[in-house]
């Protein structure tokens, strides 16, 4: 059973959720211990700097932001450019009815029942309703997420756009400017997705045959009620090719044709075989070879769409499936698209990319000033012929919990910038994309920017302590 929501529906508490969200504020208030504030201000020119600042305001933010409070660490603050409730791409170009991942997924909660997904369902819509689900369905995802956001009091900043990271105006600090002025911070964490790392990756057999009016790709905005009537070409198997080829349809699409280059669809997701406790936890710990392979393995065997969407896709009579059919040749003739695959020619009015990511760390203005600085896989780990992956040598090589590795000591700030987004695949695995890895992957690097802060300011630990002077008794007079 897939419980329907609406957009409108979607903002609004229900009496069970907002009793929930009482309770788990009083959870936190009584499991509180040890959150009281411990790290030393940091001041530029008489002016406070951050602590941390996460750039995205989406579920990495909520789970980083939340996780520092509750360790003491306060003085955070999570930028986003989209409005308020939209942040992600769950109100942006996700159109799937449900999340891929299974709906026992956690990590936000940090261990709290009341903040789990879970609850908040069954507080949303009536006991029993979590187990008549599967998966989450998208929309209440995105509800959940709004929920915490303002269970937890996330700090977050809405319509501002990070436009540069550089080094700070001394030592230890990073400077980000934005759209509302430069902050100043001493670690920055790139919450910023599939797309924080990459840019839109448009086959070029496309994209010189025809006028960008002719085209989208998946993962962006696309008004398919543009393309009511109009036969609509789909390259790609993957989850947006089919979400895009429903939505296509049921906004009056005469017909989509997905075209893909692999023979068969894939239909194992080797992604749930590692969603396990002891990989998941310690995946930065494993050797070159393996974390390299892993991440070929991903690459050369992909992974099915997800089962909501396919379902529906084989449901409409005008969708059609070709396997083994690459787009050769794209052309425009008059106003038709004529694509050419190794099995046909086909016609259309409109074509889509499902095409996803193409890693581009240039292609990220906020990262101009790192992308040349940084080391790469290909320079730290050479492998078999047998195993070359160019691609893949491009990534950035990360640290354990996913800090930036500067190719020269000059550049020691880069190594404050911690990329939880696409740019950590092949270091980290796909657990900073991937909602089911947070609860592993988020507290590993919280622990490793607060065991940094506490290092640096080692100095003060004795002598605070020695000045500490708060009895916990009173004598007696004379005594």
């Amino acid at each position: 059973m897939l419980i329907q929501t609406t957009p409108d529906a979607d903002t609004a508490e229900t009496d069970g959720t907002r009793a929930l969200a009482a309770q788990a504020r009083a959870e936190l208030g009584m499991l509180g211990y040890p959150d009281r504030p411990w790290v030393k201000p940091t001041l530029v020119d008489g002016k406070p700097v951050l602590d941390v600042l996460v750039v995205g305001g989406g579920q990495t933010a909520l789970g980083l932001t939340h996780g520092l409070r509750r360790s003491g660490v306060p003085n955070v603050v999570a930028l986003d450019a989209r409005p308020a409730g939209h942040e992600g791409v769950w109100e942006h170009f996700a159109r799937m009815p449900e999340l891929r991942t299974t709906k026992a997924l956690n990590g936000l909660d940090f261990g709290m029942p009341s903040l789990s997904a879970r609850l908040w369902f069954e507080a949303r819509h009536g006991p029993g309703a979590w187990e008549t689900i599967t998966r989450i369905p998208r929309r209440d995802w995105m509800a959940y997420l709004r929920w915490f956001r303002a269970t937890t009091g996330a700090p977050i900043e809405n319509n501002v756009e990070v436009l540069d990271i550089t080094a700070g105006p001394q030592p230890g600090i990073v400077a980000v400017e934005t759209s509302q002025g430069t902050r100043l911070t001493r670690f920055v964490v790139l919450g910023t997705g599939f797309e924080g790392a990459s840019r839109l990756r448009i086959p070029d057999v496309v994209s010189r045959a025809l006028p960008p009016d002719r085209y989208d790709h998946a993962c962006d905005r696309i008004d398919f009620t543009k393309h009511t009537g109009k036969r609509i070409g789909i390259l790609g198997h993957g989850a947006s090719a089919f979400d895009s080829g429903v939505v296509a349809l049921e906004c009056g699409a005469v017909s989509v044709d997905l075209c893909f280059r692999r023979p068969v669809l894939p239909t194992v997701n080797p992604h749930k075989h590692l969603e396990y406790a002891g990989i998941m936890a310690h995946w930065s710990a494993l050797s070159d070879p393996i974390r390299w392979n892993i991440a070929r393995h991903f690459r050369a065997v992909d992974q099915p769409p997800g089962v909501a969407s396919y379902e529906a896709a084989m449901q409409l009579p005008d969708f059609h499936l070709h396997a083994g059919s690459p787009w050769t040749d794209v052309r425009l003739e008059g106003d038709v698209i004529r694509v050419t695959t190794p099995h046909q020619v086909f016609e259309f009015d409109h074509l889509v990319c499902a095409t996803g990511y193409q890693l581009d760390l240039n292609a990220r203005p906020e990262l101009r000033h790192i992308a040349g600085k940084v080391v790469l896989w290909r320079e730290r780990y050479q492998p078999p012929a047998a195993e070359a992956n160019a691609d893949l040598g491009e990534f950035p090589y990360l640290g354990p919990a996913y800090e930036l590795i500067p190719r020269s000591a000059d550049d020691e700030w880069i190594s404050r910038v911690y990329a939880f987004n696409f740019a950590a695949f092949v270091s980290c695995g796909p657990h900073s994309t991937a909602i089911s890895g947070h609860r592993h992957a988020l507290p590993r690097v919280m622990r490793s920017m607060t065991r940094r802060m506490m290092v640096e300011q080692e100095e003060h630990v004795l002598a605070a302590l020695r000045a500490y002077a708060d009895p916990d008794i009173t004598l007696p007079v004379g005594v």
